[in-house]
């Protein structure tokens, strides 16, 4: 099922549902990483256990989604996520977010924590960068064109391996047609984004993971957002970067799995 979800602000944001169509299977919502689209889930989505109810969207500014005009807000892109929940008769999902998709999971959990009942944050943190690294990332797209920029940028996500070989391609396919508006609208959001001291109140039930190969938000940077809420674990995923979905989709899916499990998130006592 496919729709497009009208956000407060009047943006049109792209979302999917597949998987169980009962409405009181368990949900799973994913958001994803910026300069990519909801596929980036696909390789991932066919290791999951069947009976899942599963939610995905493309990110303001990328895939099926609007394209305002930038720069886009933190908080803006959280309404966005909020409004797609809402609209797909969310309630007690878990929630998971790679990279950007991470931190809109973060400060989604603070805002509307009735929608949550877990919380998986991959290759994201607290606060990633600073105001210098997103301006210049910005300045760097805006004069080469995504197209161009797709190699530095895919040069941080991936490790050495997945970067030599056949399957990059697609990715650098997605990456390439990005809209560079949205792409550094996006940026813009994440480099106005601070969000220890919010995060720092969360309790809730929360795994992340990450790939030792990640150049934009390394596994250290992981842990540290993980160590702001109490009882959280963390899962190294060797052999991969910034996208172990896409570079270990089974691995990544069995950690998943065994964590929805381990919270009764399948009908499994906790």
């Amino acid at each position: 099922m496919e729709r497009c979800v009208s956000s407060k602000d009047g943006t049109r944001i792209y979302a999917r549902q597949d998987g169980a169509a009962d409405r009181d299977a368990p949900v799973v919502v994913f958001a994803n990483a910026l300069g990519t689209t909801l596929e980036v889930w696909n390789p991932m989505l066919a290791h999951l256990p069947e009976g899942l109810r599963i939610v995905r969207f493309d990110n303001r500014g990328h895939g099926r989604s609007d394209v305002p005009e930038g720069p886009y807000s933190m908080g803006t892109m959280i309404s966005d996520a909020e409004a797609v929940c809402d609209a797909f008769n969310v309630k007690d999902c878990v929630f998971v977010g790679l990279s950007v998709g991470g931190m809109i999971a973060q400060g989604l959990a603070v805002k509307r924590l009735d929608l949550l009942r877990g919380l998986v944050l991959s290759n994201t943190a607290a606060k990633i960068g600073n105001a210098k690294m997103w301006q210049d990332r910005m300045e760097m797209v805006r004069s080469k064109g995504m197209a161009l920029a797709a190699d530095d940028i895919l040069a941080r996500w991936f490790g050495r391996k997945f970067l030599a070989g056949p399957d990059v391609a697609q990715w650098r396919d997605m990456l390439s047609t990005c809209s560079v508006e949205g792409y550094c609208g996006v940026c813009a959001a994440i480099a106005g984004t601070d969000l220890y001291t919010p995060t720092s109140g969360l309790r809730l039930p929360t795994l992340g993971f990450s790939g030792p190969e990640d150049r934009s938000t390394p596994p250290d940077l992981v842990r540290e957002t993980l160590g702001l809420i109490p009882g959280s674990e963390f899962r190294l995923i060797r052999g991969t970067g910034h996208l172990p979905c896409v570079e270990r989709p089974e691995e990544a899916a069995a950690e998943l799995t065994a964590f929805l499990e381990r919270i009764g998130h399948l009908g499994t006592p906790d």
